[in-house]
């Protein structure tokens, strides 16, 4: 089980980590993790392009080793660029050190100026953020759509991306295989839901 929304305690426990972008305008910032994957992460573009949305994306190192034609698509469309791990890593089962040299490796790989990162499932020690720079800015989300869960239904996906988002919302969508049947019903419905109620779609400033 998972909550739809992070709670009020938990951004307070770590107060470092960029839950939300305070605004009071309507604006929302779509976060897209584990890509790039072909068709997926393609289809993502296709349907921000078609309401004029930008997104951040937290790559997998590897994924854009796999898939570099992809990956340019991004930069060429001026999506922002996150790092999200060479090997999609789990910071609580892994070796500071192994971490941060894999963390590093992704930089390398990704060869763009971002100080974004996203530790994969959310999961990284306290020790291990001790080791990042000050600008590094360590973004997690405060509505989580869920998209990647088999329990859920792609309605229910919908209804609470759209329940939990409000200004300044970082919301939290997939562009893998696991999570294509939840994401492309919700992201065009979610999309439309909130253009037609005046809001705008940012990417996080990655400098």
């Amino acid at each position: 089980m998972f909550l739809h929304y992070s709670p009020f305690w938990l951004k307070a426990f770590f107060p470092r980590y960029v839950w939300h972008i305070p605004t009071v305008e309507k604006k929302i910032f779509l976060t897209f993790d584990d890509g790039p994957i072909p068709e997926v992460t393609e289809y993502v573009l296709a349907k921000l392009e078609e309401f004029g949305a930008k997104a951040t994306f937290f790559c997998i190192g590897d994924n854009v080793r796999k898939h570099p034609d992809i990956f340019q698509m991004l930069l060429t469309s001026g999506q922002s660029i996150g790092n999200h791990t060479y090997n999609h890593l789990n910071g609580w089962k892994t070796d500071d050190e192994i971490y941060m040299e894999n963390i590093a490796r992704c930089d390398e790989q990704l060869n763009v100026s971002t100080n974004l990162f996203r530790p994969p499932y959310g999961r990284m020690k306290k020790s291990q953020a001790r080791f990042f720079s000050t600008d590094r800015k360590i973004i997690m989300w405060d509505v989580l759509s869920g998209d990647f869960s088999p329990k859920i239904t792609p309605e229910t996906c919908l209804e609470k991306s759209i329940k939990y988002t409000k200004p300044g919302s970082i919301i939290l969508f997939h562009d893998s295989l696991k999570a294509k049947k939840n994401m492309t019903y919700t992201l065009p419905l979610f999309l439309e839901h909130f253009t037609k109620q005046g809001y705008g779609f940012e990417a996080i400033p990655m400098i």
